[in-house]
């Protein structure tokens, strides 16, 4: 048996480098070719890397939120043969080895092979008055279903012992610990039969991977462009009973309509009219691009953060078109198969708040974009409409612009542009 030492490869033209967003394999697992072992997020997209091999994991290297070197080695297994560790670098230094074998400090070619990991036995029931043994300061590993069912029984997870990767608890551990009698002591059930406990729990959730990227893209945004922004409320009375006549009549296939394809529509005229607002400023080389062609991304909400996927010349497509390519881009990234082409190029940003309405909002520029046009839920309101009062469907925009290149006029033109042919719809397609 021998050492494989598997090595970060290229992930992407001039990536030198990439940030592990997750190992989802520990020291001792058995891994076959092409099971996925490591996540890695670039500059450009999240990568997920497989196996290169057969074998039995004997060390890895960075945990989440270390950056590693394309290149680098980044894993080591022990595999049937004679492996490669022969022809690596000796002196790569893996790390996050289990804690049972910190002592070892002996290279990686001299350690014994390990063998597969067996099947882990039963884990007793600790005892409820005496937390399980961890490294000083290391919380209870779990996931967030296990710590709302150790709440909902009053079971104080660091008491709990843990059979996954690491010490992680998972619902089978914390049964194990209840079937054992060390479920805490259920209070006396108060009028009602509601029982009220008091929770004195954190949890400390580390900022990497892509929240770390928006954390960082949020604050080089706000902090070196001065925003103004901008709110008007739009009748979209006319709109709803042309968005609803188009759904009625769709043809076959084509993509139901909400209110962002028609937005995008608007925004392609008003964009041709404003060109100062679809550009992009690199401030560095005190330089602002216009661009003829309008790339809008879409701020799109997934279960791993905001991407922003675009969509590209929508100068060229119907409202059809625009409608169906939104979807499929959106869907890509909610997915985690959007491409690096899917995610990039956009010259002027769409950001919905969705069924989550509200009155308005400030959204943050999409740095190096210079404008951005938040969206609002549509609501039927009364108005004074023709000196009458009655119920009309108002929707809210709101916006804001990087005042160094874009005037407070401009900004509001646009905005004022997209409101008339929102309001009179016909007049998008003319």
């Amino acid at each position: 048996m021998g050492k494989f030492e598997f090595k970060l490869p290229d992930i992407g033209e001039g990536v030198v480098e990439g940030e592990v967003v997750e190992w989802m394999v520990a020291v001792g697992d058995t891994v076959k070719e092409d099971d996925p072992i490591l996540s890695v997020m670039t500059d450009k997209a999240t990568v997920e890397i497989p196996a290169p091999c057969d074998g039995v994991v004997a060390s890895i290297v960075g945990e989440a939120g270390d950056i590693l070197p394309v290149g680098g080695v980044c894993i080591v297994f022990d595999v049937d043969g004679e492996g490669n560790a022969s022809e690596a670098s000796e002196t790569s230094e893996p790390v996050a080895e289990k804690p049972e074998a910190a002592e070892e400090k002996a290279p990686v070619e001299e350690k014994a092979a390990a063998p597969p990991a067996p099947e882990l036995p039963p884990v007793a029931a600790q005892p409820a008055t005496a937390p399980v043994a961890r490294a000083a300061g290391t919380k209870a590993l779990a996931s967030p279903a296990v710590r709302q069912r150790a709440r909902a029984a009053n079971i104080d997870l660091q008491l709990v012992a843990g059979s996954g990767p690491a010490g992680r608890i998972s619902h089978a551990d914390l049964d194990r610990h209840i079937a054992g009698g060390a479920a805490a002591a259920t209070p006396s059930m108060p009028i009602g039969g509601v029982a009220k406990v008091a929770r004195n729990g954190t949890e400390d959730i580390k900022v990497i991977g892509l929240r770390r990227k928006i954390a960082d893209g949020m604050m080089s945004s706000y902090s070196t462009i001065p925003h103004f922004s901008y709110f008007e409320e739009v009748d979209v009375t006319e709109l709803e009973a042309l968005r609803q006549h188009l759904n009625a009549t769709r043809p076959e296939g084509a993509p139901k309509l909400t209110y962002l394809p028609f937005i995008m529509q608007a925004l392609v005229k008003a964009l041709a009219q404003r060109p100062e607002c679809n550009a992009v400023y690199d401030d560095e080389a005190g330089v602002v691009t216009r661009h003829e062609a309008i790339n809008l991304g879409i701020a799109t909400q997934t279960d791993r953060g905001l991407y922003v996927p675009v969509v590209k010349h929508v100068e060229a497509m119907d409202i059809w078109q625009a409608a169906a390519e939104m979807g499929r881009v959106t869907q890509a990234t909610r997915d985690g198969k959007a491409g690096v082409d899917d995610l990039t190029g956009s010259t002027f940003t769409i950001t919905s708040l969705g069924r989550l309405g509200g009155l308005g909002a400030t959204p943050i520029i999409n740095k190096p974009e210079v404008g951005i046009l938040g969206v609002h839920n549509a609501k039927d309101r009364a108005v004074v409409h023709n000196g009458h009062v009655v119920v009309r469907r108002i929707m809210n925009l709101s916006s804001s612009w990087d005042h160094r290149v874009v005037d407070g006029h401009d900004g509001a033109s646009l905005v004022q542009l997209v409101k008339s042919y929102l309001e009179h719809p016909a007049t998008i397609f003319m």
